[in-house]
């Protein structure tokens, strides 16, 4: 997509770390982007984690001026495995490895140089491995996608057959370090975005209209969406408090807030606005088309059943005490 590689060139990548002061202003960059195009979204969010991520693990010097994906789902029969090319099969990070098997929902793999996936290693150690995508070995299929939503950023599979990659940091660091938990509320940053943007319509209207429904619909809009940024804010606030802390009972609220917020706008604005401009407007078309399945990134009831089970257990903290 050439319109990450222009980000990329204007240095608009180089957004903070989580975690080091200002997290809001990241998640403030990835929104902005969500509210223009979610497809582009999805791929500049990938990109700056996988930044974060080589950060995090000690291995900025792997970034140069590429593109970047991370890809790290699993499902059934989809897993990679990594042999160690060494003769002593030490796992430092940095060590080579051979690469075998599919990975499922890679996102841009059509656009991207490099990509940051998981794999598993002999004695099923779970690992994270930077592969460069121009060499043989790796080929970008066409299978794994068929939604109308989100087609531009295109989550093919990826098939590898003794494709070259490098450890990045030691088995297991991938899911342990704080920031896997912390870019989480980064994609609900896109998707409060991008609900910020189909509602901006639904304001516009309003503003000129008046139509009571119009009106009880921005009103239960604007009540969703707020309660979401201030969630989002006093969770970027802790996460730059305390780095070396997970937050998941955080993020965890955050995303599903920013869900829940999707879902009324989603819902509502299209009731409010009629067909014309569903019809007549490509961008807000567009937004209605892809944030349905962007936001089914989300877990749904797992992450809402995650998010009582943390409750459960904060036995001296009253959750909703003011």
């Amino acid at each position: 997509m050439a319109q990450l590689r222009a980000l990329i060139d204007q240095q608009l990548d180089q957004l903070p770390l989580p975690g080091h002061g200002q997290t809001l202003s990241r998640w403030q960059a990835l929104a902005s982007v969500a509210a223009c195009n979610l497809s582009l979204a999805k791929l500049y969010e990938g990109h700056t984690d996988a930044l974060a991520i080589l950060a995090e693990l000690g291995a900025t010097a792997l970034a140069g001026n590429q593109t970047w994906a991370v890809w790290g789902a699993e499902p059934p029969g989809h897993q990679v495995q990594a042999t160690p090319l060494n003769t002593v099969h030490r796992l430092d990070p940095g060590s080579p490895v051979q690469l075998s098997g599919t990975k499922a929902w890679c996102s841009g793999a059509r656009s991207v140089d490099h990509a940051l996936i998981t794999a598993w290693l002999p004695g099923a150690k779970r690992c994270l491995v930077a592969v460069a995508l121009d060499q043989p070995g790796v080929e970008v299929t066409g299978d794994g996608w068929e939604a109308v939503g989100m087609a531009a950023s295109a989550s093919v599979d990826v098939r590898l057959k003794n494709a070259s990659g490098t450890l990045v940091g030691k088995p297991g660091d991938y899911l342990a370090r704080p920031g896997f938990t912390h870019g989480g509320a980064g994609v609900a940053a896109c998707w409060y975005g991008a609900s910020t943007r189909i509602a901006d319509y639904l304001l516009a209207s309003a503003c000129t209209s008046e139509d009571p429904h119009a009106l009880a619909h921005l009103g239960a809009v604007d009540v969703a969406l707020s309660s979401t940024a201030a969630l989002l804010r006093a969770t970027a606030a802790r996460i730059d408090t305390r780095p070396d802390q997970g937050w998941h009972l955080e993020v965890n609220r955050s995303r599903l807030a920013a869900e829940s917020a999707a879902q009324q706008v989603l819902r509502r604005v299209p009731r409010a606005l009629g067909p014309g401009p569903l019809c007549k407007n490509r961008q807000l078309a567009l937004l209605l088309a892809d944030l349905p399945i962007f936001i089914r990134q989300s877990h749904a009831e797992r992450d809402l059943a995650a998010l009582g089970q943390s409750i459960t257990e904060q036995k001296d903290t009253l959750p909703w005490k003011l």
